[in-house]
């Protein structure tokens, strides 16, 4: 069974190594183009890219499938297209180039959550499961039927980089499943039933807290969006980041946005809501690393500005 792997992210690699595990003839990688990466910019290849150089298969980069792109992709008389995460849409002309089309590896329950951060939204609206399906790629975003489903309980403490995590592995295996079955002639499609949502793309807005909503709100927000693009409040006019946090029930004298340090040992960073307080566990100030609250609660202590901070 010839096979197209196309997938850009680091999410996507387990997959690739998981077809490439169970033996399927990987003929060529399909995957976005060097982009710059970190202070520096220096252009990098994506995480499927390097994976595919080590494991010695043709790559094919490309932001978009074009008419030449199409043209290379026919030239490889592939049997099946699996895809995960790669970042661009196929074209509908170019959905016919593999005899048994264009398998999509998607981390939702469909049709839940169709588009392109399925996981990063599920986490921000409080779901209770999420999990990945195999489905048949089509004209429409995300609408095809479906072969394979598992499920995933989200933990309240779950980033969206974790869960991500855990999926890429067991949904790796449910795409090799899915390919062995099509080839041996076993799996047909079901149409998708439900309520359907949409997942759009997060940006740097996306991570934005806003302190007046209630405590669980904001963590589910800041998860969501951790590591990508990241949660942030602002502080002195500046962008503070965010990292995990931990809601305090039995603290409710913080006006949303209020800052309390209470000092000691290891000194506790307290921030109102909308509901109760939350403590701070991971933060980012402006030209610095992530560091623990502690150590930045005990710079602000030292430094006498105490009073001075809240966050906007």
């Amino acid at each position: 069974m010839r096979v197209l792997f196309a997938g850009t992210p680091q999410v996507a690699v387990a997959s690739l190594d998981q077809l490439v595990k169970d033996g399927f003839d990987v003929v060529a990688v399909l995957t976005r183009e060097d982009a710059p990466v970190g202070r520096k910019r220096v252009m990098t290849p994506s995480p499927v890219a390097a994976r595919a150089a080590e494991l010695g298969i043709d790559i094919i980069h490309a932001n978009r499938i074009d008419e030449p792109t199409q043209e290379r992709l026919a030239a490889l008389d592939l049997d099946i297209a699996a895809i995960v995460a790669y970042g661009g849409l196929v074209p509908e002309k170019a959905l016919t180039i593999p005899r048994l089309g264009w398998i999509n590896l998607h981390f939702s329950l469909l049709p839940a959550w169709r588009g392109a951060a399925p996981v990063q939204h599920s986490i921000m609206a409080g779901d209770d499961i999420t999990g990945a399906v195999t489905f048949q790629l089509e004209k429409g975003l995300d609408t095809g039927p479906v072969f394979g489903t598992l499920t995933e309980t989200i933990d309240v403490a779950d980033t969206a980089g974790e869960l991500l995590g855990r999926l890429a592995i067991s949904g790796a295996v449910l795409l090799s499943q899915t390919l062995s079955g099509l080839e041996a002639g076993k799996l047909v499609g079901v149409e998708q039933q439900g309520d359907t949502s949409y997942a759009h793309k997060l940006t740097l807005v996306d991570g934005q807290v806003d302190w007046s909503l209630p405590a669980l709100v904001i963590r589910r927000r800041i998860n969501g969006t951790s590591p990508d693009p990241g949660a942030w409040t602002e502080l002195d006019g500046q962008r503070f980041k965010l990292g995990t946090l931990v809601p305090q029930a039995d603290v409710t004298d913080l006006a949303p946005g209020e800052v309390r340090i209470e000092p000691g040992k290891k000194p506790r960073v307290l921030v109102g809501t909308g509901s109760y307080a939350v403590e701070l566990g991971l933060v980012q100030p402006p030209g610095k690393k992530m560091m623990n609250a502690a150590d930045w609660a005990r710079g602000i202590l030292a430094s006498g500005t105490v009073d001075e901070v809240k966050f906007a």
